[in-house]
Formats: C-alpha cells, sequence, structure tokens
C-alpha cells in the first residue's frame, strides 16, 4: 500500500467553487468518524456551518490538511490556536476513518500537526476523542479519575503518541417531542430560591449591544470557572468586537442561538449564562454550547434558571428540533444533576487528551 501524501488544505472563499471539494471532504470524514466513535449521529456537522470561522481568523488560527492516497482523500487533520499574545496550546483534531486512523494514514495526520504546531510556537496539544455510551472490554479512565471512555482507534493512536487521556465528559441529550413539565416546575422554584436580587434576560444572536461586555465576561470564564483537569485552559480577553464577530460566524453559517442570562441586579454582572444552537435545518439537533455559573454567584440555583428558561424559549424558537445535546465533564457533579433532573440522559462520551511538546 503507498504511503499517504499530506498537503495544506485549501480553505476556499466559498463551498460553490471547484476548489471545496477537500473542505466537504473533510467534513464528511468527520462526521463519519463522529458517528463511528460515538454510536449516533447527533454530532453531525456541514460544510456551510464550519466555512465561516476558517474564513474569518480574526481572533483564532485554523490550518487544515489532506492525507491522500493514489490521489483519494483518505484523511484529514486541523490545529486551530488563539492569537492573543502569550497562547501557548492549540487544539488538533483528526478526521479518517478507522482502518486509516490506525495506520500510516493517523500517523502521518499527527506528525504534520505536531510539526505545524512547533512552528506556531505552540507547546500544549490538546484533543477530543468521542466514544459510545456501551463500556467495552478496554476501558480507558482518565487523571482527574472521574469517568471512563472505551478504545477507539483514536485514542490508540494518541496514546502510542505520548497523549494522556486528562478528563472525561458525558454527552447527554434531551427529547423535545412533549412539554418540558420538570423544565417548567423547576424554573420556578429555582426563581423563588434565587430572589429579587437576579433577573432573567434573553436574546437570540446577534447580541444586543448593551449587553456584550457582560456576555464576553462571561465566556471568558469558561476557560477559569469550568472543571478541566490538567488539560491547559489559557484565560482570553472578550471584548464588544469579539463577542460581535462569534455573532456574525454563527448566522454566516446560517446558524441561530438563543442565550438565557442571569443579571445580578444590586451589580448589574452577567453571573451567568447558556446557549442553545441549531444549524440552518431548524429541525435538526440542538446543541447546547457554553453554560456556566460565575464561581461567586454559585449556590443560588442560577444554573437550573438560565438551564430551564432556555430551554422554554427554544421550544418556540425551534419547536421542531428533535433533542437537545450537550457534553459536561464527569466531576462537574452540579451540573450533571441540574441535567439529570431536567431530563437529560446518557448518550455518549468525549475524552480530552494532551500532549506537552519537547
Amino acid at each position: 500500500m503507498n504511503a499517504p501524501i499530506i498537503t495544506d488544505l485549501v480553505i476556499p472563499a466559498s463551498l460553490d467553487t471547484i476548489d471545496a471539494a477537500e473542505f466537504r471532504a473533510m467534513v464528511d470524514l468527520g462526521n463519519r468518524m463522529a458517528q463511528l466513535d460515538s454510536g449516533i449521529d447527533d454530532l453531525d456537522d456541514t460544510p456551510e456551518q464550519l466555512l465561516p470561522s476558517w474564513l474569518d481568523q480574526t481572533d483564532r488560527t485554523r490550518r487544515g490538511f489532506i492525507a491522500r492516497r493514489d490521489g483519494q482523500i483518505v484523511g484529514a487533520a486541523e490545529i486551530t490556536t488563539s492569537n492573543a499574545a502569550g497562547t501557548t496550546s492549540a487544539e488538533i483534531g483528526f478526521m479518517a476513518l478507522p482502518d486509516e486512523l490506525a495506520g500510516a494514514v493517523g500517523q502521518s495526520l499527527l506528525e504534520r500537526v505536531e510539526q505545524e504546531a512547533r512552528v506556531l510556537e505552540r507547546s500544549a496539544l490538546q484533543t477530543w476523542s468521542l466514544h459510545p455510551a456501551a463500556p467495552d472490554e478496554r476501558m480507558l479512565t482518565p487523571a482527574t479519575g472521574w469517568g471512563e471512555v472505551a478504545s477507539t482507534p483514536l485514542s490508540a493512536l494518541l496514546t502510542a503518541n505520548g497523549y494522556a487521556l486528562e478528563q472525561v465528559e458525558r454527552n447527554s441529550v434531551l427529547p423535545l417531542d412533549g412539554p418540558l413539565i420538570d423544565a417548567e416546575r423547576r424554573l420556578r422554584e429555582a426563581l423563588a430560591i434565587a430572589g429579587a436580587d437576579y433577573r432573567v434576560a434573553s436574546w437570540t444572536l446577534p447580541t444586543p449591544a448593551e449587553l456584550r461586555a457582560g456576555y464576553g465576561s462571561m465566556i471568558a470564564r469558561m476557560a477559569t470557572d469550568v472543571p478541566s483537569g490538567d488539560l491547559l485552559m489559557e484565560a482570553e480577553i472578550w471584548d464588544d468586537e469579539k463577542v460581535s464577530r462569534r455573532d456574525m460566524q454563527f448566522a454566516a453559517g446560517g446558524q441561530m442561538m438563543s442565550v438565557a442570562a442571569v443579571i445580578h441586579e444590586p451589580t448589574g454582572a452577567m453571573v451567568a449564562f447558556n446557549e442553545l444552537l441549531v444549524g440552518a435545518d431548524r429541525a435538526s439537533v440542538t446543541h447546547q454550547w457554553g453554560t456556566l455559573v460565575a464561581k461567586e454567584h454559585r449556590g443560588r440555583r442560577l444554573g437550573t434558571i438560565v438551564k430551564c428558561a432556555n430551554l422554554l424559549r427554544w421550544k418556540e424558537l425551534a419547536p421542531k428540533s428533535p433533542k437537545v445535546s450537550t457534553f459536561n465533564a464527569e466531576e462537574n457533579r452540579r451540573m450533571l444533576d441540574i441535567n439529570e433532573a431536567i431530563g437529560f440522559v446518557p448518550a455518549s462520551y468525549a475524552g480530552g487528551w494532551q500532549k506537552r511538546l519537547g
């Protein structure tokens, strides 16, 4: 079998052009790999929703690589890193079918992204692997000690190349085919416990100008206030312009996002938020993105408030979406308790891996 040839991914200006073939193939391989590794098809992406974040690299550098054998695309990889000064970490990703990932294609792509990381002067590499909900004969336990995942071709490749499994996240889903009775009841109870000092604010992107600063500050805290084990999470500054660019990328991909937040009335600060996102096909799976309660305001049911308020709002915005999918660290028992009380159930798992380059 001929050795694979690795080339730089062509990032097309539009998906309608002839040079969009590589990008489309990368997304297709990623979806097929995700389905095989997780055992579900809830996590598919589309080229339309991904391309905007490749075209606007103001805040993040994204580079991709294509593996070919005998002229056929058999794999792809990417590396993404913040452009903020002092950044030392990068996230990498792989797209290939199991047989290719376990052989020369997987190894060649991994070596290529590590080479690119050194060019970008990044010394900590991180990636995520998907795993089925069902256990397997060989289970892997993360450094946190919370949860476990079944071995996959990607996890074997990473282990063989010095990556450590640092964390396990649970992927949970909530069906949206009936009334959200538990969410309605728990929202009422949580609002009563939180009291008059806390007010709910909700919007559909783009973010209103008066909320951008508070929203940006909460997105920034996702790097510091969310359980991450020993994964290197580097803080970033999220000003109004950066929030607006993010909003525009979602819109350019045809996606719709609803945000529910809690405002602390005595200070005017935003102290909790939850995001729900769906693609251009409003009847597709909804994905929960960020959810966070500021550390100093925890213990007041604010997590329940933003989750339930946004779910109830979402039923009006995207009534045909069949379910919500979300990821949470296995050690984040507080957030998992909220999810389980609302009705979320496990669907798959993810592993967070890290390697420090010498």
